[in-house]
């Protein structure tokens, strides 16, 4: 009776399933160029979402990317750094539930919209590259 007592109480172990979350290489203008899905490696792994803004570029929105964190101590901070003398402040946003870090994809944007993406961002880089 001892041993029945003993397994009836004993915890039970459940393997947690992998988090899944959605992926974006780079972002522009909040449009996605290649979005899809992974699924994380590390079981204390959280879903994030990086932004890099250019506060002195006032209308431009900046860069962002998505995907599978698994240094939680650098979610939800923002950090200031410099590209070749310009300012740019970068946030880490984080979640732990499956795809919580939604992504705005490309697909269905009109092409001119892709031209004009496509356009700034090679205007914004030149002129980014140019000043240093």
């Amino acid at each position: 009776r001892l041993y029945f007592h003993a397994l009836v109480n004993a915890p039970v172990s459940v393997s947690a399933e992998s988090l899944v979350c959605n992926k974006c290489s780079f972002s522009v203008f909040g449009v996605c160029l290649n979005s899809g899905e992974v699924t994380c490696s590390n079981s204390s792994s959280v879903c994030y979402t990086g932004k890099a803004v250019f506060p002195s570029l006032t209308s431009f929105t900046g860069f962002s990317n998505q995907g599978c964190q698994e240094d939680i101590g650098s979610c939800n901070a923002t950090t200031s750094a410099k590209l070749l003398g310009v300012t740019y402040n970068t946030t880490i946003s984080c979640c732990s539930s499956d795809k919580c870090n939604p992504v705005t994809i490309s697909s269905g944007a009109p092409s001119t919209k892709m031209a004009f993406t496509a356009a700034a961002t090679v205007a914004l880089l030149a002129s980014v590259f140019s000043m240093h």
